[in-house]
């Protein structure tokens, strides 16, 4: 058996998932470039964009125009994707969605949360979310809908990009050191303008953090809508969450989420992290 290319050996050692590009890893023998094709071709769908043609798919995903039309096929013969004959595009299939349950149904720390965040939800009136990182984005697994000013619906698979979220920032942060740097130099190296374009309120959220342990955002991700997070720990095994509490902007005012809702927030993760015996 030869030995590893250096840029195998680069690749073997990286610990967080998500964190390559495909493309990187063509000289890797044991990963699987048709699969990874093909997922890619499942992520190219978003609640925006739910129809969408090969053509579509391949200028979203960089693929051959063959290559998508042969995925495709497959993808819908196999239940992933399903097929409107009449536009001749395509939506994601109810395969995907039996492939998500399992996941959320193992995540004992759903369970724990939801009684938690219903109560937060109640005493103040925010939107309460938990979410964890998918590649350079947050996404929900559990959320508790209290302001009806939120136009922006968040439910569970919603996502939010990390640099640009209160709570995205909050996850970036509960990672230990050398990861939270992998984390960034992806976010960099995937879009360098909006990387720049995040940077300031990254930098804040790292002081007011490391002074008062939580992170904030004033309309950074939507003018509308205001955030603090506060990340929850969790054991060495396990990709860290965090939990967020979103409001409309113009409920937002004279520092009630700092003065009023931080407080019972960081109660409910503390609350959360002793059921879970990591206090």
């Amino acid at each position: 058996m030869s030995a590893p290319t250096e840029k195998n050996r680069n690749v073997n050692v990286i610990t967080l998932p998500g964190l390559v590009n495909p493309h990187d890893l063509s000289s890797d023998r044991q990963f699987s470039m048709n699969l990874a094709r093909g997922l890619e071709v499942l992520r190219a769908f978003s609640a925006s964009t739910p129809l969408l043609g090969n053509r579509e798919i391949a200028d979203r995903t960089g693929l051959a125009k063959p290559t998508v039309s042969r995925l495709t096929y497959t993808l819908t013969l196999l239940g992933y994707l399903a097929r409107d004959p009449k536009l001749q595009k395509y939506r994601l299939g109810p395969g995907v969605l039996s492939l998500g349950h399992p996941l959320l149904a193992s995540m004992q720390v759903r369970q724990l949360a939801k009684p938690l965040m219903e109560s937060l939800a109640r005493a103040t009136g925010c939107t309460v979310n938990l979410g964890i990182r998918d590649r350079g984005n947050v996404v929900y697994i559990d959320s508790v809908r209290a302001d009806s000013a939120n136009q922006h619906l968040p439910d569970i698979g919603t996502s939010r990009p990390l640099l640009l979220s209160s709570i995205g920032r909050a996850l970036i942060l509960a990672y230990p050191a050398t990861e939270r740097t992998a984390i960034l130099n992806y976010l960099k190296v995937q879009n360098p303008q909006d990387f720049e374009q995040c940077r300031a309120f990254w930098e804040a959220d790292v002081k007011r953090f490391t002074a008062y342990g939580y992170c904030h955002s004033q309309g950074d991700w939507q003018k509308d809508i205001h955030a603090v997070a506060v990340p929850i720990r969790q054991r060495p095994d396990e990709p860290p969450l965090a939990m967020n509490c979103t409001i409309a902007a113009h409920r937002a005012q004279k520092d009630r989420l700092v003065h009023e809702v931080i407080p019972l927030l960081k109660e409910s993760v503390h609350q959360l992290e002793f059921s879970q015996g990591l206090h």
